[in-house]
This record gives structure tokens, C-alpha cells and sequence, in this order.
């Protein structure tokens, strides 16, 4: 670099500190949030949002170190700035009391926002006496969620023991998480890690999900979306679905899933539909540099998906790409392509497989499936 280039990246670097030290920032214990974890501070997060969200200029909104006890909280928008960042060096805390958040059903949420950045923290989500509720059986509340909208970075957020799903994605353009830690016990239910669904341009990065349900599930209208460096386990993998659970369904396209770990897993790669009438579909999906480590489900398609084995054909599957997955199956059938009579899955592409279970060969199972194999695939293939 000359001294000419090394000068005018020095003045940038100064006009960004002054920038930074120019902007608003709202501390939200000047508001009266208390981070004693036992003092409820929703007020105090919803009255500091409140003046960033007026604010002309980009502003910066602080949680300091400590324990905040919230209940429900819905960000909203729109703001008059597009330049909100949200830095969080606390912990937030939900309720112990299943019943003080209600049924709303998220916990954190932004709506209507464009261009919130949310850096470090803790989001502790209490869920444990949720799901004990759950698993006894009892009358129970809903849940609590985080979720938010358009033009939004996740940067090294941590999300524990949420009650529900841990975050979801829902009607959202231009979303980024990367570096975000996500843990509930293996046996919570229904604590899906990230949920995205009617959605597009939304990129994961970076990220580790140990969870009790699905470490991503993708639903209808998620498209361009993009999943690399990804560790799953506990949990039930990322499944594409359930697709197909109404008749008018957008479809699920343009998904690329590359460099991935899962450990111990229900279900790797999963594409999972409900075996009845739907113009939904699934397409140019492609999974890419897949490592399995005892997975039961390492590949799987089950287009039939149907608790009760009565229902009608499904959505389409088509152009399914599986590159470079390798690694250990937890059961004897490691590739497992369950697809429809009415619509039979259409250019899977298996290339490069290499799947063992107790280190011998694995088995691969098909039915209604059509495809192509490329360079060395094993268990030998079915298609």
C-alpha cells in the first residue's frame, strides 16, 4: 500500500470514529432498566426504542452488562432512520412464569423496521417450565419467539433454552445471521433453532445450533437462501418443511446449504412434505460439503409425510443436488429418497456420496425417485 492509499484509508477510518461518536446513543438503564435480572425493565427497553426509532440520524441503542428481566416486547416500526444499531453486552431474561408473557407469541419482536443491526448478548428464554407443561400434557401458553423484518444483521447473538422457536424469520427481505449460538436440551420441544419462511435473501453463516426440533426448518415461500459453515446437533437437522400443509402454497427455491456439521442428529438433510393436495414445491436446492457424524437420517426425502397414512399425493421435488456428503449413518439406511406416485421427485443428483454405518456400507432406499449419480457414491445408488 502507498502512503498515498495508507492516508486516505486513515481519514476514513477517522470520518467513521467521529460518525460513531456523533450519533445518538440511548443507554436503555438511563431509561430505568434495572440489570439486577429480577426488576422488570420492559418499559424502559420499549421507552429507549421508542427514541431511537424518531431519531433522524443512525443511533445506537445499549444494554451494558447485567441481567434484564423483560416480558413481551414488540420493536416497532417504521423508523425515521434506517441506521439502528442495537448492542448488547447483557443478558436479556424472560420470565420464569409461563404464564407472564401470555400468548403472544413472541417474545422479542421487530416489525416493520428496515436496517436494525443486533451485535452480541444473550437472549435467555426460560423456556424449561414450558416445556415441562408440554410434556405433561397440561394447558399450556403458547410461547415466545424472536423474530423480525426487513434489511437485518445477527452479528454473535447467543439465544438460550427459548420456549418455543429460537428465532424466526417470517416476511423478511435481506436478512444476515452469522456467529449466533443457539442451545436447548435435545429433548425441549418445538424449539426449532431458526425458522424462515416467507422470506428471501436471507444468509446464515457461521452459526451453531443445539436444539430439541429442527436446527433450521424452511417453510413455503423461502427463496435465495443461503446456509454455509453450520454446525446441527442436537436436533433434528435442517429440513426444507413441512411443505404442502395448505393447497395454495408458495413453493420453496434457489437454496443453497454448504459446509455443515451434524452430530448425533435425527435427520441431516431432510425435505419433508405432507402427503396431500398442494400446488407447492420444492427446487433447485443444493446441499454441498455435508459432514455426518452418527446421523439417523443422514439423506432423506419424505414426500409422503402423513401421521396418519390416509392422505392423498404432495408437493413437487425437483433439481436436488447432494455434493460431497460423507460420514457416519446412525441406521442401516442412510440415503432414503420416500417420494409420491402423483409427483415423483425429479433430478436428484447424488455426487460424490459416502455414507457408512458401523463401518460397513450403508443402504440407500427409493421409491419414485429419479435421478443421476456422479463420481463415487455409496451406499450404491437407488435412483
Amino acid at each position: 500500500m502507498n502512503n498515498s492509499a495508507l492516508l486516505s484509508l486513515l481519514c476514513l477510518v477517522a470520518l467513521l470514529h467521529q460518525s460513531l461518536a456523533a450519533s445518538p446513543q440511548f443507554n436503555v438503564i438511563q431509561f430505568g432498566a434495572k440489570p439486577d435480572g429480577r426488576t422488570d425493565s420492559t418499559s424502559a427497553f420499549l421507552a429507549a426504542w421508542k427514541q431511537a426509532c424518531s431519531s433522524t440520524r443512525g443511533v445506537t441503542l445499549y444494554v451494558p452488562k447485567g441481567r434484564f428481566l423483560t416480558r413481551s416486547m414488540l420493536f416497532k416500526g417504521p423508523c425515521r432512520n434506517s441506521a439502528i444499531f442495537i448492542r448488547i453486552d447483557g443478558t436479556l431474561v424472560a420470565p420464569s412464569d409461563i404464564w407472564a408473557i401470555g400468548n403472544n407469541p413472541n417474545w422479542i419482536e421487530f416489525q416493520y423496521v428496515n436496517g436494525v443491526t443486533i451485535s452480541g448478548g444473550v437472549l435467555d428464554g426460560k423456556g424449561a417450565p414450558l416445556w415441562s407443561c408440554k410434556l405433561a400434557g397440561r394447558k399450556c401458553p403458547t410461547g415466545a419467539t424472536f423474530s423480525f423484518c426487513n434489511n437485518v444483521l445477527v452479528s454473535g447473538v447467543t439465544s438460550l433454552n427459548s420456549q418455543m422457536f429460537h428465532v424466526v424469520i417470517n416476511f423478511c427481505q435481506n436478512v444476515k445471521l452469522q456467529g449466533v449460538r443457539i442451545s436447548a436440551p435435545g429433548n425441549s420441544p418445538n424449539t426449532d433453532g431458526i425458522h424462515i419462511q416467507m422470506s428471501t435473501g436471507v444468509t446464515v453463516v457461521n452459526t451453531k445450533v443445539a436444539t430439541g426440533d429442527d436446527c433450521v426448518s424452511i417453510g413455503p415461500g423461502a427463496a435465495n437462501l443461503r446456509i454455509e459453515n453450520f454446525a446441527c446437533g442436537p436436533g433434528h437437522g435442517i429440513s426444507i418443511g413441512s411443505l404442502g400443509k395448505n393447497v395454495n402454497e408458495p413453493g420453496v427455491q434457489n437454496v443453497t446449504v454448504k459446509s455443515t456439521t451434524f452430530t448425533g442428529t435425527t435427520n441431516g438433510l431432510r425435505i419433508k412434505s405432507w402427503g396431500k393436495p398442494s400446488n407447492g414445491f420444492a427446487r433447485n436446492i443444493l446441499f454441498q460439503h455435508a459432514t455426518m457424524n452418527n446421523v439417523q437420517n443422514p439423506i432423506f426425502i419424505d414426500q409422503r409425510y402423513c401421521p396418519d397414512r390416509n392422505c392423498p399425493d404432495t408437493v413437487r421435488v425437483s433439481d436436488v443436488t447432494y455434493q460431497d456428503i460423507h460420514g457416519t449413518s446412525a441406521t442401516e439406511v442412510a440415503v432414503n429418497f420416500d417420494c409420491s406416485k402423483r409427483n415423483p421427485c425429479k433430478g436428484i443428483r447424488l455426487d460424490n456420496v459416502r455414507l457408512t454405518y458401523n463401518k460397513k456400507p450403508a443402504v440407500a432406499s427409493c421409491a419414485n425417485a429419479d435421478g443421476t449419480t456422479i463420481g463415487l457414491v455409496q451406499p450404491g445408488s437407488c435412483l
